[in-house]
Protein backbone atom coordinates (compact mmCIF):
# COMPACT_ATOMS: atom_id res chain seq x y z
CA UNK A 1 0.00 0.00 0.00
CA UNK A 2 1.63 2.99 -1.02
CA UNK A 3 1.52 6.33 1.57
CA UNK A 4 -0.53 8.93 1.29
CA UNK A 5 1.82 12.18 1.18
CA UNK A 6 -0.22 14.78 2.53
CA UNK A 7 1.85 13.97 6.28
CA UNK A 8 5.24 15.49 4.80
CA UNK A 9 3.51 17.74 2.46
CA UNK A 10 1.98 19.57 5.69
CA UNK A 11 4.59 19.34 7.74
CA UNK A 12 6.90 20.63 4.81
CA UNK A 13 4.28 23.31 4.56
CA UNK A 14 4.80 24.55 8.58
CA UNK A 15 8.50 24.28 8.31
CA UNK A 16 8.30 26.72 5.48
CA UNK A 17 5.58 29.10 7.18
CA UNK A 18 7.93 29.01 10.66
CA UNK A 19 10.72 30.00 8.19
CA UNK A 20 8.52 32.57 6.82
CA UNK A 21 7.57 33.79 9.87
CA UNK A 22 11.17 34.00 11.59
CA UNK A 23 12.76 35.75 8.44
CA UNK A 24 10.14 38.21 8.90
CA UNK A 25 10.44 38.90 12.49
CA UNK A 26 14.30 39.11 11.73
CA UNK A 27 13.78 41.16 9.10
CA UNK A 28 10.98 43.39 11.39
CA UNK A 29 14.33 43.71 14.45
CA UNK A 30 16.39 44.72 11.68
CA UNK A 31 13.95 47.39 10.43
CA UNK A 32 13.14 48.74 14.06
CA UNK A 33 17.07 49.15 14.84
CA UNK A 34 17.70 51.12 11.97
CA UNK A 35 14.61 53.35 12.76
CA UNK A 36 15.49 53.71 16.02
CA UNK A 37 18.96 54.31 15.39
CA UNK A 38 18.08 56.81 12.55
CA UNK A 39 15.90 58.65 14.88
CA UNK A 40 17.81 58.71 18.17
CA UNK A 41 21.52 58.85 16.47
CA UNK A 42 21.55 60.14 12.97
CA UNK A 43 18.67 62.64 12.95
CA UNK A 44 19.70 63.80 16.60
CA UNK A 45 23.58 64.28 15.88
CA UNK A 46 22.52 66.38 12.48
CA UNK A 47 20.17 68.54 14.82
CA UNK A 48 22.42 69.00 17.15
CA UNK A 49 24.83 69.55 15.02
CA UNK A 50 22.97 72.41 13.25
CA UNK A 51 22.53 74.24 17.15
CA UNK A 52 26.35 73.54 17.26
CA UNK A 53 27.02 75.37 14.16
CA UNK A 54 24.83 78.14 15.34
CA UNK A 55 26.81 78.37 18.54
CA UNK A 56 30.05 78.65 16.54
CA UNK A 57 28.93 80.98 14.57
CA UNK A 58 27.95 83.16 17.40
CA UNK A 59 31.75 82.91 19.11
CA UNK A 60 32.86 83.59 15.91
CA UNK A 61 31.01 86.75 15.47
CA UNK A 62 32.19 87.63 18.85
CA UNK A 63 35.81 86.76 18.39
CA UNK A 64 35.35 89.43 14.97
CA UNK A 65 34.13 92.28 17.82
CA UNK A 66 36.75 91.33 20.13
CA UNK A 67 39.10 92.11 17.30
CA UNK A 68 37.66 95.16 16.70
CA UNK A 69 37.23 96.23 19.87
CA UNK A 70 41.17 95.76 20.30
CA UNK A 71 41.93 97.75 17.50
CA UNK A 72 40.45 101.10 18.28
CA UNK A 73 41.95 104.29 19.15
CA UNK A 74 42.83 104.00 22.86
CA UNK A 75 41.01 106.94 22.85
CA UNK A 76 37.60 105.72 21.81
CA UNK A 77 35.38 104.02 24.14
CA UNK A 78 34.45 99.94 23.65
CA UNK A 79 31.02 100.28 25.66
CA UNK A 80 29.37 101.15 22.52
CA UNK A 81 29.82 97.10 21.76
CA UNK A 82 27.96 96.10 24.52
CA UNK A 83 24.83 96.25 22.77
CA UNK A 84 25.68 93.47 20.27
CA UNK A 85 27.53 90.93 22.83
CA UNK A 86 24.62 91.33 24.57
CA UNK A 87 22.59 90.48 21.27
CA UNK A 88 25.14 87.51 20.83
CA UNK A 89 25.37 86.72 24.28
CA UNK A 90 21.59 86.02 24.17
CA UNK A 91 21.42 84.21 20.15
CA UNK A 92 24.16 82.08 22.18
CA UNK A 93 22.49 81.28 25.56
CA UNK A 94 19.40 79.89 23.18
CA UNK A 95 21.33 78.45 21.23
CA UNK A 96 22.86 76.31 23.94
CA UNK A 97 19.60 75.54 25.68
CA UNK A 98 17.84 73.82 22.70
CA UNK A 99 21.59 72.29 22.24
CA UNK A 100 21.69 71.03 25.73
CA UNK A 101 17.52 69.51 25.18
CA UNK A 102 19.21 67.48 22.15
CA UNK A 103 22.62 66.44 23.44
CA UNK A 104 23.74 63.00 21.70
CA UNK A 105 23.89 59.64 23.57
CA UNK A 106 27.66 59.46 22.66
CA UNK A 107 28.25 62.75 24.43
CA UNK A 108 29.71 62.56 27.56
CA UNK A 109 27.79 64.68 30.34
CA UNK A 110 31.37 66.10 31.11
CA UNK A 111 31.87 67.46 28.02
CA UNK A 112 28.53 69.23 28.28
CA UNK A 113 28.99 70.81 31.64
CA UNK A 114 32.99 72.04 30.77
CA UNK A 115 30.91 73.95 27.62
CA UNK A 116 28.63 75.67 30.17
CA UNK A 117 31.36 76.14 32.83
CA UNK A 118 33.82 77.76 29.81
CA UNK A 119 30.80 80.21 28.58
CA UNK A 120 29.95 81.17 31.90
CA UNK A 121 33.42 81.76 32.60
CA UNK A 122 33.21 83.87 28.91
CA UNK A 123 30.14 86.21 30.16
CA UNK A 124 32.25 87.22 33.10
CA UNK A 125 35.31 87.99 31.79
CA UNK A 126 32.82 90.22 29.27
CA UNK A 127 31.29 92.02 31.85
CA UNK A 128 34.31 92.44 33.58
CA UNK A 129 35.59 94.61 30.52
CA UNK A 130 32.55 96.44 30.14
CA UNK A 131 32.66 96.76 34.07
CA UNK A 132 36.39 98.65 33.22
CA UNK A 133 35.34 100.70 30.02
CA UNK A 134 31.83 101.96 31.79
CA UNK A 135 34.97 103.01 34.62
CA UNK A 136 36.91 104.61 32.57
CA UNK A 137 39.85 102.34 32.77
CA UNK A 138 40.12 101.66 28.75
CA UNK A 139 43.27 100.85 28.08
CA UNK A 140 42.79 98.13 31.34
CA UNK A 141 39.38 97.13 29.56
CA UNK A 142 41.29 96.46 25.71
CA UNK A 143 44.23 94.64 27.55
CA UNK A 144 41.73 92.29 29.22
CA UNK A 145 39.54 91.89 26.09
CA UNK A 146 42.91 91.17 23.72
CA UNK A 147 44.30 88.76 26.37
CA UNK A 148 42.01 86.86 28.77
CA UNK A 149 38.29 87.15 26.28
CA UNK A 150 40.48 86.34 23.34
CA UNK A 151 41.55 83.47 24.72
CA UNK A 152 38.58 82.19 26.30
CA UNK A 153 36.68 82.46 22.99
CA UNK A 154 39.48 80.63 21.33
CA UNK A 155 39.10 77.77 23.44
CA UNK A 156 35.39 77.77 23.22
CA UNK A 157 35.42 77.61 19.81
CA UNK A 158 37.87 75.10 19.83
CA UNK A 159 35.47 73.21 21.90
CA UNK A 160 32.85 73.77 19.79
CA UNK A 161 34.67 72.51 16.86
CA UNK A 162 35.55 69.42 18.80
CA UNK A 163 32.20 68.76 19.43
CA UNK A 164 30.88 69.30 15.48
CA UNK A 165 33.83 67.05 14.87
CA UNK A 166 32.07 63.83 16.93
CA UNK A 167 29.00 64.28 15.88
CA UNK A 168 30.48 64.00 12.46
CA UNK A 169 32.18 60.75 13.20
CA UNK A 170 29.47 59.63 15.34
CA UNK A 171 27.25 60.18 12.38
CA UNK A 172 29.57 59.08 9.67
CA UNK A 173 29.80 55.47 12.10
CA UNK A 174 25.94 55.36 12.13
CA UNK A 175 25.73 55.93 8.54
CA UNK A 176 28.37 52.94 8.16
CA UNK A 177 26.18 50.71 11.20
CA UNK A 178 22.55 51.35 8.41
CA UNK A 179 24.96 50.37 5.37
CA UNK A 180 26.13 47.42 7.25
CA UNK A 181 22.29 46.93 8.45
CA UNK A 182 20.91 47.31 4.34
CA UNK A 183 23.92 44.49 3.43
CA UNK A 184 23.50 42.28 5.90
CA UNK A 185 19.47 42.43 5.48
CA UNK A 186 20.04 42.54 1.66
CA UNK A 187 22.09 39.33 1.79
CA UNK A 188 19.81 37.62 4.28
CA UNK A 189 16.89 37.97 2.15
CA UNK A 190 18.74 36.64 -1.06
CA UNK A 191 19.71 33.64 0.98
CA UNK A 192 15.88 32.88 2.23
CA UNK A 193 14.95 33.43 -1.39
CA UNK A 194 17.44 30.86 -2.21
CA UNK A 195 16.22 28.54 0.54
CA UNK A 196 12.81 29.22 -0.83
CA UNK A 197 13.65 28.58 -3.85
CA UNK A 198 15.23 25.49 -3.40
CA UNK A 199 12.17 24.24 -0.97
CA UNK A 200 9.69 24.97 -3.87
CA UNK A 201 11.94 23.13 -6.17
CA UNK A 202 12.57 19.93 -3.75
CA UNK A 203 8.28 19.77 -3.06
CA UNK A 204 7.33 20.07 -6.98
CA UNK A 205 9.54 16.94 -7.54
CA UNK A 206 8.24 15.29 -4.50
CA UNK A 207 4.71 16.11 -5.84
CA UNK A 208 5.79 14.89 -9.35
CA UNK A 209 7.37 12.00 -8.00
CA UNK A 210 4.36 11.18 -5.88
CA UNK A 211 2.02 12.28 -8.05
CA UNK A 212 4.12 10.01 -10.97
CA UNK A 213 3.49 6.90 -8.90
CA UNK A 214 -0.23 7.50 -7.69
CA UNK A 215 -0.98 8.15 -12.12
CA UNK A 216 1.16 4.91 -12.29
CA UNK A 217 -0.90 2.87 -9.75
CA UNK A 218 -4.02 4.34 -10.96
CA UNK A 219 -3.12 3.15 -14.42
CA UNK A 220 -2.01 -0.45 -13.41
CA UNK A 221 -5.19 -0.41 -11.56
CA UNK A 222 -7.22 0.97 -14.70
CA UNK A 223 -5.56 -1.78 -16.61
CA UNK A 224 -6.45 -4.64 -14.40
CA UNK A 225 -10.10 -3.00 -14.10
CA UNK A 226 -10.21 -3.53 -18.08
CA UNK A 227 -8.72 -6.50 -18.42
CA UNK A 228 -10.93 -8.09 -15.79
CA UNK A 229 -14.17 -6.06 -17.82
CA UNK A 230 -13.01 -7.71 -20.87
CA UNK A 231 -12.00 -11.31 -19.44
CA UNK A 232 -15.73 -10.77 -17.35
CA UNK A 233 -17.79 -9.46 -20.76
CA UNK A 234 -16.04 -12.58 -22.88
CA UNK A 235 -16.71 -15.06 -20.63
CA UNK A 236 -20.37 -13.47 -20.65
CA UNK A 237 -20.68 -13.93 -24.09
CA UNK A 238 -19.56 -17.40 -23.62
CA UNK A 239 -21.65 -18.34 -21.27
CA UNK A 240 -24.84 -16.80 -23.51
CA UNK A 241 -23.09 -18.35 -26.59
CA UNK A 242 -23.24 -21.99 -24.64
CA UNK A 243 -26.17 -20.85 -23.06
CA UNK A 244 -28.22 -20.28 -26.67
CA UNK A 245 -26.63 -23.46 -28.16
CA UNK A 246 -27.88 -25.72 -25.42
CA UNK A 247 -31.43 -24.02 -26.13
CA UNK A 248 -31.42 -24.24 -29.70
CA UNK A 249 -29.47 -27.74 -29.67
CA UNK A 250 -30.99 -29.65 -26.80
CA UNK A 251 -34.13 -28.41 -25.75
CA UNK A 252 -34.94 -27.40 -29.31
CA UNK A 253 -34.58 -30.56 -30.68
CA UNK A 254 -36.78 -32.36 -27.69
CA UNK A 255 -39.50 -29.70 -28.57
CA UNK A 256 -39.58 -30.63 -32.40
CA UNK A 257 -39.01 -34.40 -31.27
CA UNK A 258 -42.35 -34.04 -29.35
CA UNK A 259 -44.09 -32.17 -31.61
CA UNK A 260 -43.33 -34.78 -34.09
CA UNK A 261 -44.27 -37.85 -31.62
CA UNK A 262 -47.19 -35.55 -31.21
CA UNK A 263 -48.14 -35.28 -35.07
CA UNK A 264 -47.85 -39.24 -35.57
CA UNK A 265 -50.07 -40.23 -32.68
CA UNK A 266 -52.80 -37.40 -34.17
CA UNK A 267 -52.65 -39.20 -37.12
CA UNK A 268 -52.56 -42.59 -36.18
CA UNK A 269 -55.70 -44.41 -35.51
CA UNK A 270 -57.37 -41.53 -34.13
CA UNK A 271 -60.90 -40.71 -35.21
CA UNK A 272 -61.18 -36.95 -36.67
CA UNK A 273 -64.34 -36.29 -34.04
CA UNK A 274 -62.24 -37.76 -31.32
CA UNK A 275 -61.31 -35.33 -28.15
CA UNK A 276 -58.28 -36.94 -27.86
CA UNK A 277 -57.20 -35.82 -31.33
CA UNK A 278 -58.68 -32.45 -30.34
CA UNK A 279 -56.42 -32.88 -27.14
CA UNK A 280 -53.33 -33.85 -28.95
CA UNK A 281 -53.60 -30.75 -31.55
CA UNK A 282 -53.72 -28.66 -29.02
CA UNK A 283 -50.45 -29.99 -26.87
CA UNK A 284 -48.54 -29.88 -30.40
CA UNK A 285 -49.36 -26.11 -30.79
CA UNK A 286 -48.44 -25.80 -27.17
CA UNK A 287 -45.42 -27.49 -28.30
CA UNK A 288 -44.73 -25.54 -31.28
CA UNK A 289 -45.14 -22.16 -29.33
CA UNK A 290 -42.41 -23.00 -26.78
CA UNK A 291 -39.91 -24.12 -29.27
CA UNK A 292 -40.47 -20.96 -31.10
CA UNK A 293 -39.91 -19.08 -27.91
CA UNK A 294 -37.01 -21.32 -27.17
CA UNK A 295 -35.58 -20.43 -31.12
CA UNK A 296 -36.52 -16.62 -30.48
CA UNK A 297 -34.42 -16.75 -26.99
CA UNK A 298 -31.53 -18.63 -28.21
CA UNK A 299 -31.72 -15.29 -30.78
CA UNK A 300 -31.51 -13.02 -28.32
CA UNK A 301 -29.00 -14.50 -25.70
CA UNK A 302 -26.56 -15.00 -28.98
CA UNK A 303 -27.95 -13.70 -32.51
CA UNK A 304 -26.74 -16.85 -35.05
CA UNK A 305 -27.17 -14.07 -37.43
CA UNK A 306 -23.95 -12.19 -36.41
CA UNK A 307 -21.80 -15.35 -37.08
CA UNK A 308 -23.67 -16.39 -40.50
CA UNK A 309 -24.03 -13.13 -41.79
CA UNK A 310 -22.24 -10.54 -40.32
CA UNK A 311 -22.72 -7.64 -38.18
CA UNK A 312 -24.76 -5.70 -40.70
CA UNK A 313 -27.20 -8.33 -40.85
CA UNK A 314 -27.33 -8.92 -37.38
CA UNK A 315 -28.71 -5.24 -36.62
CA UNK A 316 -31.34 -5.76 -38.88
CA UNK A 317 -32.47 -8.40 -37.78
CA UNK A 318 -32.70 -6.85 -34.75
CA UNK A 319 -34.26 -3.43 -35.27
CA UNK A 320 -36.98 -5.64 -37.24
CA UNK A 321 -37.67 -7.68 -33.88
CA UNK A 322 -37.07 -4.29 -31.83
CA UNK A 323 -39.77 -2.93 -33.56
CA UNK A 324 -41.95 -6.01 -33.70
CA UNK A 325 -41.76 -5.81 -29.11
CA UNK A 326 -41.59 -2.58 -28.64
CA UNK A 327 -43.68 -1.00 -31.52
CA UNK A 328 -41.17 2.14 -32.10
CA UNK A 329 -40.36 2.90 -35.61
CA UNK A 330 -37.17 1.46 -36.09
CA UNK A 331 -35.08 2.23 -39.28
CA UNK A 332 -31.64 1.16 -40.28
CA UNK A 333 -29.51 2.68 -42.62
CA UNK A 334 -25.86 1.87 -44.28
CA UNK A 335 -23.57 3.86 -45.79
CA UNK A 336 -20.16 3.43 -47.76
CA UNK A 337 -19.01 -0.01 -48.57
CA UNK A 338 -20.00 -2.86 -45.41
CA UNK A 339 -17.35 -4.93 -44.25
CA UNK A 340 -18.26 -8.32 -42.94
CA UNK A 341 -17.50 -8.52 -39.27
CA UNK A 342 -18.18 -11.82 -37.29
CA UNK A 343 -16.74 -12.73 -33.69
CA UNK A 344 -16.05 -10.72 -30.87
CA UNK A 345 -16.22 -7.63 -32.28
CA UNK A 346 -19.53 -7.95 -33.70
CA UNK A 347 -21.40 -9.23 -30.52
CA UNK A 348 -19.37 -6.28 -28.96
CA UNK A 349 -20.71 -3.75 -31.48
CA UNK A 350 -24.08 -5.55 -31.53
CA UNK A 351 -24.57 -5.54 -27.53
CA UNK A 352 -23.98 -1.44 -27.73
CA UNK A 353 -26.45 -0.85 -30.38
CA UNK A 354 -29.11 -3.08 -28.22
CA UNK A 355 -28.39 -1.29 -24.88
CA UNK A 356 -29.09 1.73 -26.67
CA UNK A 357 -32.66 0.57 -28.32
CA UNK A 358 -33.61 -0.81 -24.74
CA UNK A 359 -32.75 2.99 -23.37
CA UNK A 360 -34.45 4.59 -25.67
CA UNK A 361 -37.88 2.46 -25.11
CA UNK A 362 -37.24 2.59 -21.62
CA UNK A 363 -37.18 6.27 -21.12
CA UNK A 364 -37.06 8.32 -23.81
CA UNK A 365 -40.87 8.48 -25.17
CA UNK A 366 -39.88 8.69 -28.98
CA UNK A 367 -42.41 6.78 -31.25
CA UNK A 368 -39.47 6.15 -33.58
CA UNK A 369 -35.50 5.47 -33.73
CA UNK A 370 -32.69 5.11 -36.27
CA UNK A 371 -29.36 2.87 -36.70
CA UNK A 372 -26.95 4.46 -38.94
CA UNK A 373 -23.93 2.61 -39.75
CA UNK A 374 -21.50 4.48 -41.44
CA UNK A 375 -18.28 2.09 -43.38
CA UNK A 376 -14.71 4.25 -44.37
CA UNK A 377 -12.00 2.91 -45.16
CA UNK A 378 -10.56 2.26 -41.62
CA UNK A 379 -12.91 3.03 -39.52
CA UNK A 380 -17.26 1.80 -38.43
CA UNK A 381 -19.13 4.84 -36.69
CA UNK A 382 -23.17 3.85 -35.44
CA UNK A 383 -25.00 6.02 -34.69
CA UNK A 384 -28.35 5.23 -32.79
CA UNK A 385 -30.67 8.05 -32.74
CA UNK A 386 -34.43 8.74 -31.09
CA UNK A 387 -36.18 11.63 -30.90
CA UNK A 388 -37.48 11.82 -27.23
CA UNK A 389 -36.75 13.53 -24.03
CA UNK A 390 -33.65 13.78 -24.08
CA UNK A 391 -31.37 12.84 -20.82
CA UNK A 392 -32.20 15.92 -19.07
CA UNK A 393 -35.81 14.80 -18.49
CA UNK A 394 -35.05 11.32 -17.82
CA UNK A 395 -34.95 9.38 -15.26
CA UNK A 396 -31.74 9.95 -12.56
CA UNK A 397 -28.64 8.46 -14.63
CA UNK A 398 -27.61 6.32 -11.69
CA UNK A 399 -30.41 4.43 -12.83
CA UNK A 400 -28.88 3.46 -15.92
CA UNK A 401 -25.00 3.78 -15.35
CA UNK A 402 -24.28 0.19 -15.25
CA UNK A 403 -25.69 -0.02 -18.57
CA UNK A 404 -23.87 2.93 -19.99
CA UNK A 405 -20.35 1.69 -17.88
CA UNK A 406 -20.79 -1.90 -19.88
CA UNK A 407 -21.51 0.27 -23.24
CA UNK A 408 -18.32 2.32 -22.43
CA UNK A 409 -16.17 -1.04 -21.58
CA UNK A 410 -17.40 -2.61 -25.05
CA UNK A 411 -15.98 0.53 -26.70
CA UNK A 412 -12.84 0.00 -25.17
CA UNK A 413 -12.75 -3.89 -26.29
CA UNK A 414 -13.31 -2.35 -29.99
CA UNK A 415 -10.40 -0.18 -29.06
CA UNK A 416 -12.87 2.83 -30.13
CA UNK A 417 -14.83 5.57 -28.72
CA UNK A 418 -18.73 6.05 -26.97
CA UNK A 419 -19.88 9.57 -26.76
CA UNK A 420 -23.45 10.59 -25.58
CA UNK A 421 -25.11 13.29 -26.96
CA UNK A 422 -28.74 14.79 -25.75
CA UNK A 423 -30.62 18.10 -26.31
CA UNK A 424 -33.97 18.36 -24.39
CA UNK A 425 -37.22 17.07 -26.04
CA UNK A 426 -34.90 16.79 -29.36
CA UNK A 427 -33.67 12.95 -28.63
CA UNK A 428 -30.09 11.67 -27.75
CA UNK A 429 -27.87 10.21 -29.69
CA UNK A 430 -25.19 7.27 -28.88
CA UNK A 431 -22.33 7.38 -31.10
CA UNK A 432 -19.60 4.36 -31.16
CA UNK A 433 -16.45 4.88 -33.60
CA UNK A 434 -14.40 1.32 -33.81
CA UNK A 435 -11.31 0.87 -36.22
CA UNK A 436 -11.42 -1.38 -38.86
CA UNK A 437 -8.38 -3.81 -40.01
CA UNK A 438 -6.28 -1.71 -42.51
CA UNK A 439 -5.20 -4.94 -44.96
CA UNK A 440 -9.92 -5.12 -45.41
CA UNK A 441 -9.77 -8.59 -44.27
CA UNK A 442 -12.83 -9.60 -42.46
CA UNK A 443 -13.23 -8.49 -38.89
CA UNK A 444 -12.79 -11.17 -36.32
CA UNK A 445 -11.09 -11.33 -32.90
CA UNK A 446 -9.89 -7.62 -33.04
CA UNK A 447 -10.32 -7.68 -29.38
CA UNK A 448 -7.75 -10.14 -29.34
CA UNK A 449 -5.31 -7.62 -30.53
CA UNK A 450 -6.33 -4.98 -28.32
CA UNK A 451 -6.32 -6.37 -25.38
CA UNK A 452 -3.78 -9.19 -25.45
CA UNK A 453 -3.77 -11.76 -22.97
CA UNK A 454 -7.06 -10.11 -21.86
CA UNK A 455 -9.01 -12.75 -23.51
CA UNK A 456 -9.96 -15.84 -21.70
CA UNK A 457 -9.96 -19.17 -24.14
CA UNK A 458 -14.05 -19.80 -25.10
CA UNK A 459 -16.35 -22.37 -23.06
Amino acid sequence: MIKSPTLRLLLGLLVTLAAVAGFSSYTLKQLDGLEALQTQTIDLNRHDSLLLLRVESDLNMIGLRLRDMTRRPLKEDIGEFRDEIDRLHADLQDAIEEEEKLTPATRRADQHAELIRALKDFWQSSDAVFAAANAGHHAAARVLASTTLFRQQAALAARVSHLLERNNEAERRADQKVASIYEGVERDMYAFLAATIVAIVLTSLYLIYSNRRTFERMESLSRQRRILAARLITVQEEVLRSVSRELHDEFGQILTAVGAMLARAERKGVPPDSPLRTELTEVREITHNALEKVRSLSQMLHPSVIDDYGLVKGIEWYTDLFQKQTGIETRTSILGNPVRITGQPAIHCFRIVQEALNNAAKHSGSKTAEVEMIFSERSLAVNVKDFGKGLLQTKKPARRGLGLIAMRERAELLGGSLNISSSPDKGTTVSLKMPLPRDGRTVETVEAKNLGEAVSPRI
